[in-house]
This record gives structure tokens, C-alpha cells and sequence, in this order.
């Protein structure tokens, strides 16, 4: 009996034209290597720094984590807003709408993230453009999760890697509080909507930890082994 041929392996991205989500402006025809520094012993929360390897400030994400709802801001070096990551709480898949600039009106949503399972061990999640309505097949995908110090987004077919993060760990970003983690943009990809995703990854890898919390607690009180693999790992 024939055996079945398996899927090809994810290959990095190689797009001809530029491929906009937030502006055209963030696509490069060549790789972007990118550090991003995320403050750890902050009050405040969801503070990120990002930088290009000469250390010129790229990006800002500021938190504002005592408003009614968890906003992030995008800034650009020079502290003008570029998107607004809202979380949309209260909803099975825990989703995150980015809206254009300070917004927040449904005219100006650019892209939406939502974890692929309502219960995860590891982050999954799904990214869908404001016109894919329907959400029936994603256009872009994250794996990964700070705690394993990297991840991969893909194309929403999984055939094309369009960038890549790993953690870069020192003796001074141990003191200092802070994670430093390295992140590759592909050519041609839009270099400010992966720092988004990465940005709402954070988020999302907290709810992943409590995820495996509970549900290692409850296997344990079961007597059942906490290996066994769930839906959305």
C-alpha cells in the first residue's frame, strides 16, 4: 500500500513585492534583524523596546494595563502612534484587535489574533486581515512562547516561515530585569506587524501558562498522567 507523502517542511519566505499589513514603509527588500527588550520588573506591564543591531530605537510599546481594557501602543522611535493592540476580553479564544493609530473605530482594524484552541499548553495562535470576515482560514500564523524562548509566524498555510525569534540571554539583562530577544524579519515582510504579534504573544503565553496549570492540577487530582498532549499544542 502506498504510503502517504508528507507535507514539506516550512521554507523561509520569498516574496517579490512587499507585503503590507500595518505600511508599506515597514516592508525592507533585504532581512531586518531585530532586538526586542521586554522590561520585566515593571508595574506597569507590556513595556518593549525595539531596536535595529546598532541600537537606534526602532519601535516602543507602551502598556496601559489600568485602563477598563488592556491596551497596547506601538510608537515609532520618534513617540507617534502607529497601532493599538486592544484585548477583547470575555471571548472563548482570547482575541486582540489592532486598530490604525490610536483608534479604536471598527473602519480602522487592520488585523485580529486569536489563539487557535480555547485551551493551550503551548501558544497557537491565528492571525486573520480586517477583510477575512469570515475567519475560516487564517492568514497568518504564531507558534512558540517566551517561555521556550523562541517562535516562528507563518504564512496562514504554514508553507512559508516569515520570521523568527529566539531569546538572547545575558549576565546584564539577568540583573538588569529585562529579556533581550532576537528577532529575523524576512524580506519584504512588514516588520512592524511581527512586532505586534510579538507583543500580543506575550499576552497570550501568560493565559497558555495558566492553561497547563490547571490543567496539570486537575490530571494530578485525576491520578492521570500530566504528559498527555491537548488540543492546540
Amino acid at each position: 500500500m502506498a504510503q502517504p507523502i508528507p507535507a514539506p517542511a516550512p521554507t523561509a519566505a520569498q516574496f517579490a513585492n512587499p507585503l503590507p499589513v500595518i505600511c508599506t514603509q515597514y516592508c525592507a527588500p533585504h532581512t531586518v534583524d531585530l532586538a526586542v527588550v521586554r522590561k520585566v520588573m515593571t508595574i506597569s506591564g507590556g513595556n518593549f523596546v525595539v531596536t535595529d543591531t546598532n541600537d537606534n530605537v526602532i519601535f516602543n510599546v507602551k502598556g496601559k494595563l489600568m485602563t477598563l481594557h488592556d491596551d497596547r501602543v506601538l510608537l515609532d522611535a520618534a513617540g507617534n502612534p502607529i497601532v493599538t493592540l486592544r484585548e477583547k476580553r470575555m471571548t472563548a479564544h482570547h482575541r486582540w484587535n489592532v486598530y490604525r493609530g490610536e483608534s479604536k473605530e471598527p473602519s480602522d482594524l487592520i488585523f485580529t489574533v486569536k489563539r487557535s484552541s480555547t485551551i493551550q499548553r503551548r501558544a497557537k495562535l491565528h492571525v486573520f486581515l480586517a477583510n477575512n470576515t469570515k475567519e475560516e482560514v487564517c492568514d497568518f500564523m504564531v507558534e512558540g512562547s517566551w517561555a521556550e524562548k523562541s517562535c516562528v509566524v507563518y504564512t496562514g498555510d504554514r508553507t512559508n516561515i516569515v520570521a523568527q525569534m529566539c531569546k538572547k540571554t545575558t549576565v546584564r539583562s539577568v540583573l538588569i530585569g529585562k529579556d533581550k530577544y532576537s528577532l529575523t524579519v524576512h524580506p519584504n515582510v512588514d516588520y512592524a506587524f511581527i512586532v505586534a504579534l510579538i507583543v500580543i504573544l506575550d499576552d497570550m503565553n501568560h493565559i497558555s501558562d495558566m492553561d497547563g496549570l490547571f490543567f496539570n492540577s486537575g490530571m494530578s487530582m485525576a491520578g492521570l498522567p500530566t504528559s498527555v498532549n491537548v488540543p492546540g499544542k
